[in-house]
Order: structure tokens, then C-alpha cells, then sequence
């Protein structure tokens, strides 16, 4: 710790300690040195420092961003940090949660600016107002003394300042944080590209180029460092020869990628990752949409049609990305009808798990057993086996779907709202792991420091590495045993095995239906469906689940008829308790026991 002689701290490091500072001798002799003498014996400013996730990180940072500005603008930013609690907690907040951005204050100390404006700070920014605040720092007054490439990495970090004072502070909660990035990221390729064109006038003359975002880009829940996958379609323009334009359209795909992936002295924003396309990285990086149509109908396998479920046209051509949507959102929605779906589905969740090294497991957030991808793949599996048939599941957004699913009756309200809470958790641990030095991670650090300032960013003060770990291991707990239970439900192979137009239950599906499985009567069985299923309530919502699988174990027994006459005398008599149907529901076996 640095103490003076004798082990004896003075009275002003004893009070810089009871403040957060892990080493008061060094935070002592920053406070002393002339640049922040009208900072030193502010309260205010300490109790600000003391509020951030790393008061020693926060107050490093300000000292070396205070001396690289010129004596008036020095005074401007102590002058304002003293007077404007926005900026005081926005400026600190951030130094004290991420050496990447006080290394771009230091590089570019006008930024604080930002902090201090409505610009992006003070709404909620959407893809509009980032494509301004990148258009000029690219094209317009910031951009000046610098090219393209570095004018659009400053500017993209500029955004990013704005996005991380917000979420730190608590401004926004992490779902916003999460839809902000992926909407900056829109931004930025759009932008990219523009510069692709501008750069090569003739080859974007050639072509109409649209790119489709995927995975968490695509589904407006981005992280602060991701890969951002795409998938590019591009047609001929005008006349244009149909090779000529892909060739075009592959040259200005591949410079776009480029830029935002690069690296040079101004850092680098994130890879774009084209592997998503078709025939993955054996294929070509542009295809036409027919090109992608023929694939995806004749050579696609279950997990493409799963990663389709988040896409989305993010840049270039608005009315190719559009024409891409309207003929593959079918085939997504179809692809539970493929057979060996569900399984499918199943053993790739179990392939990624087996692929984590064993020194990682315990530390994964996302990929291992209890972490964010139970939760993506629990979502999207009941997505996709139900979505074909209701079209308010059919979301990108993992949070939207699952509350979409409670709401239908797919999923528990109480599973639901832990998975939603556990969710968020997970989400904002990784968010706060991946600020620090804006790199790409989802493992747990192991260094107690870093434990401590992310603990510290979560709001936990008392003991912030020990409650940190205890309550990661309790929600991923939680995770594990909810994925188990929604993942692996038998219901779902027989829902799956269901062909088309026999999920919904409609008047003239179910009458279809009851007829060809051998329904005696089936205007008696149709009047017994409307009355189980007919309605808005939520008891209705999990029988028009459970019923077009029932029906089918009723047609195998002795008597079908009043089989489902005896379900609907025990259905009236117990579907106001609590646990009736969401046993049918979630247990297979006891619903088709009970069949």
C-alpha cells in the first residue's frame, strides 16, 4: 500500500481509504500535483471518486486527461466537473469502469465534451442520431486532419463514451444499454459502407448491396465487444453482367469488413463476421437472393434456419434487405416441421458445451452450463417449435420472445420472470467485464481487483467479490435448472411432429384434424376443443398448447371420443388450480399417462 514509515498512514490517506482507494499514498500525491490543486480538498469530487467502480482507476485516468489539455480548457473541464453533477458522475463513472475509454479521453480530451451536451447523452439515441454524430465525425468538422478509417473509429468511440455514461450511471437498464449498441453498430456499418462507395463509385454503381445482421446484431441486443455477423445478398444493377455485380458487390462487402475490423493507432471498433452465410466460410461472401433461397431450400441445416430467426437488414439497398426477409421468414418458421428438429437443436447446445476447454468452464458466462446461451437456446427452441403456428413469438429479441411466451402460455410466469431476471444479471456481468478494456470475453476474471471494480460497477459494495461470485453461481444455478426443464420437454418432439395447420386448432384445422385421427363424432369433439381452448385466458392459451398433441395420444387409445370427454370433465374441474396444467404442460409424461 505504500504507507509512510512505521506503518502509520496520515489522516488524508486514512480518509482517501474510507473512500474506496485501495493504494491512498498514490491517490494522495495525484490530488497534489498542481493540475487538480482545485479538485484537492473537494468533497463533492471525492464522494464522486468514491461512487465509481475503481476510485483509483477513475482518479489516474482524470489526472492524465487534465494534463494533456491546454490551461483554458483544464480550467473549462475542473470548472464544470465541480459545478455539473451529470457530467461529475458521467466523466467519473466511466474512468473508473474502463481503462479503454480514459485511454481514448487521453488521446482525444475534447470527448468530455460529449458527456456535457444533449448530442447522444441525454435521450435515447436510435440509428438516426448515431448515423448524424458518425456522419460528422467522419465527413463533417471532427473529421478534419484525419482519413476515413480513423475518422470513423474516433467517432464510433465517441458514441460508445456516450453509451457507457448512460449505462453506468444507470440512465439506461441493459436491455436499452444492449439495443444502443446494436443500433450504433447499424450505424457504423452503414457508414463503413458508405465509405466502400465512396471509394469505389463504379463498383457500388454496379450493384444493390444489402446487409442482413445476424446473432446479437440482428437481434437488437448487442454487446460492448462482439463479433457483429452479417450475411450479404447483392443483385445487378441497371444492365450490369450478374458476375460483374457480385464481384463489385464482393469487393465493396469485403472493404466494409475491413474498416470496421482493422486495427491502427486509433484502436479498432469489432470483426465483422460474414460465417453465417451460406456453405459458411467455403462459400462465396455475396450471393444473389435466389442463390441463398436455392440453399437454405435444399442444403441448409437446422441451426442456419435457427440463426435466421434474429436477421434483419441492417444496411446497404433497403428494398433487397426487405425482399431477403419476406422469402426467408417462411422457411424459418417452417423449419420445426423438418425431421429430427428438436434433437437437432438439442445436441448442437450440447456440441458447444463439450467444446469449452475444461480450465474455462467454470468461469463461462455465456457458453457454459447455467450461462447466457441456456437461456438464448431455451427461447429460441420454443420460438421455433410454436412460432410456426403464433406469430406474436416470432421476435429477435431474446427478453421480447420470452415475455412473448410467458404471455401465450408456453412458459411459466414465475420460470419466466427468474429467467428474465437471471437474463439481466448475466447480461450486465458481461457488459461490465468486456468495458474494462473493450475486448471480446465472456469468462469470469480470476484477478480479485478485477472482481472488485466489477463488483463495485454492480452496485455491490459491502463484500464485492465474495457476493459477486455467490450470486453469479446462484442465478446460474437457477439458468441450469430452468434450461433443463423448458429445453428438454417431451411435449416438444410431439408439438414438432405436428404437420401444417394442425398447432393452430383452428374451427376447420381441429375438425380436419379429428377426422382423419378417427374421431367418431367429431362436431361432439369440436364443441369440447372450443370450450377448452376458446378464449383469451390464460388457461385457454395452454390448452391450445397442449390440445393438438393430446388429440393424437386420445386417437391411440381405446376410445378416443371419450377420452377427450373425460379431459374435459377433469380439465373444468381442475383448470382453476395452480398446478393442473402447468403439470400437463411441462411434464410429457404426466400428460400423456393421463391421455
Amino acid at each position: 500500500m505504500g504507507a509512510p514509515q512505521g506503518g502509520r498512514r496520515s489522516s488524508p490517506q486514512l480518509r482517501l481509504l474510507r473512500y474506496g482507494f485501495t493504494d491512498p499514498l498514490a491517490a494522495e500525491r495525484l490530488l497534489q500535483a498542481p493540475e487538480l490543486a482545485p479538485l484537492r480538498f473537494d468533497p463533492v469530487l471525492l464522494d464522486a471518486l468514491g461512487s465509481t467502480a475503481d476510485p483509483d482507476l477513475a482518479l489516474r485516468a482524470l489526472a492524465r486527461i487534465v494534463e494533456v489539455l491546454d490551461p483554458s480548457e483544464r480550467l473549462t473541464l475542473l470548472s464544470t466537473l465541480t459545478s455539473s453533477k451529470p457530467l461529475r458522475d458521467r466523466l467519473l463513472g466511466v474512468l473508473g469502469a474502463s481503462a479503454a475509454l480514459g485511454d481514448h479521453l487521453v488521446r482525444h480530451p475534447e470527448d468530455w465534451h460529449i458527456l456535457v451536451t444533449y448530442e447522444v447523452t441525454d435521450i435515447h439515441p436510435g440509428i438516426e442520431e448515431f448515423s448524424r454524430a458518425l456522419h460528422e465525425g467522419i465527413w463533417g468538422r471532427r473529421g478534419a486532419g484525419l482519413d476515413r478509417a480513423d475518422a470513423l473509429r474516433v467517432a464510433y468511440r465517441r458514441c460508445l463514451l456516450a453509451i457507457a455514461a448512460r449505462d453506468v450511471c444507470g440512465t439506461t437498464e441493459v436491455t436499452e444499454t444492449a439495443a444502443e449498441l446494436a443500433d450504433l453498430a447499424t450505424a457504423t456499418l452503414r457508414a463503413a459502407l458508405d465509405i466502400a462507395a465512396e471509394e469505389a463509385p463504379d463498383d457500388a454503381a454496379a450493384c444493390r448491396l444489402a446487409v442482413i445482421g445476424m446473432g446479437k446484431c440482428g437481434g437488437h441486443e448487442l454487446n460492448y465487444v462482439s463479433d457483429v455477423d452479417v450475411v450479404f445478398v447483392a443483385e445487378p444493377n441497371g444492365s450490369t453482367d450478374e458476375n460483374k455485380a457480385l464481384q463489385a458487390a464482393t469487393r465493396l462487402a469485403s472493404r466494409m469488413m475491413r474498416l470496421c475490423s482493422d486495427t491502427t493507432a486509433e484502436g479498432t471498433i469489432w470483426p465483422v463476421d460474414a460465417g453465417l452465410r451460406p456453405e459458411g466460410r467455403n462459400g462465396p461472401l455475396v450471393r444473389t437472393l435466389s442463390s441463398h433461397l436455392a440453399y437454405y431450400r435444399r442444403w441448409a441445416k437446422t441451426w442456419e434456419f435457427q440463426a435466421l430467426l434474429k436477421a434483419r437488414p441492417v444496411a446497404g439497398d433497403e428494398q433487397l434487405g426487405r425482399e431477403y426477409m419476406e422469402a426467408v421468414s417462411p422457411l424459418v418458421w417452417h423449419a420445426s416441421e423438418r425431421e429430427n428438429f428438436v434433437s437437432d437443436v438439442q445436441q448442437m447446445r450440447r456440441r458447444i458445451e463439450e467444446n469449452i476447454p475444461a480450465v474455462q468452464v467454470d468461469r463461462e458466462l455465456k457458453l457454459g452450463p447455467g450461462g447466457l446461451r441456456d437461456i438464448e437456446f431455451a427461447v429460441q427452441l420454443l420460438q421455433l417449435v410454436h412460432g410456426r403456428s403464433d406469430e406474436s413469438l416470432r421476435s429477435g429479441t431474446t427478453l421480447t420472445a420470452l415475455a412473448a411466451l410467458s404471455n401465450g402460455g408456453y412458459v411459466g410466469r414465475a420460470d419466466a420472470a427468474s429467467l428474465d431476471a437471471a437474463y439481466r444479471f448475466l447480461r450486465r456481468l458481461e457488459h461490465r467485464i468486456q468495458l474494462f478494456h473493450l475486448r471480446r470475453t465472456h469468462l469470469l476474471p480470476e484477478n480479485e481487483a478485477d472482481l472488485r471494480r466489477i463488483g463495485r460497477s454492480l452496485g455491490i459494495r459491502t463484500d464485492p467479490v465474495e457476493e459477486l461470485i455467490r450470486e453469479w453461481k446462484r442465478q446460474a444455478r437457477e439458468v441450469r435448472r430452468l434450461h433443463e426443464k423448458l429445453f428438454y420437454r417431451p411435449l416438444l418432439n410431439a408439438v414438432a411432429r405436428l404437420g401444417p395447420g394442425e398447432t393452430g386448432l383452428t374451427p376447420k384445422a381441429a375438425r380436419a384434424r379429428l377426422e382423419a385421427l378417427g374421431y367418431q363424432d367429431p362436431g361432439a369433439a369440436l364443441r369440447h376443443l372450443e370450450a377448452l381452448a376458446s378464449g383469451v385466458s390464460r388457461k385457454a392459451a395452454i390448452q391450445r398448447t397442449l390440445l393438438p398433441v393430446m388429440l393424437g395420444w386420445f386417437a391411440d387409445s381405446a376410445d378416443p371420443d371419450a377420452g377427450l370427454l373425460n379431459f374435459r370433465k377433469i380439465s373444468d374441474a381442475l383448470g382453476g388450480t395452480p398446478w393442473y396444467l402447468r403439470l400437463l404442460r411441462d411434464e410429457g409424461a404426466a400428460a400423456e399417462n393421463l391421455a
